[in-house]
């Protein structure tokens, strides 16, 4: 099962700190999709997981101007 984040309308840095918050209650190897509006997401969200050691599988574009970010939670915390 894959969780899934709505964060239209939010703006940096609340996505990826929603993000991170449902990654710390997953077991490693879990997926998350984070649904973002804010441009910066597309930055701050392969950043966070590089910096926290999660894989982000694929990042992908929406009919509705927003992104879709698909996160695999690492054997680290975050």
């Amino acid at each position: 099962m894959t969780t899934r984040i709505d964060a239209r309308g939010l703006l940096c840095p609340l996505p990826v700190l929603r993000l991170r918050k449902i990654l710390l209650d997953l077991p490693p190897g879990a997926r998350v999709v984070l649904v973002a509006t804010d441009p910066a997401a597309i930055i701050d969200v392969p950043h966070f997981c590089r910096e926290s050691g999660h894989l982000l599988i694929e990042t992908r574009p929406l009919d509705d101007g927003s992104a879709e970010y698909l996160v695999e939670r690492g054997a680290e915390d975050a």
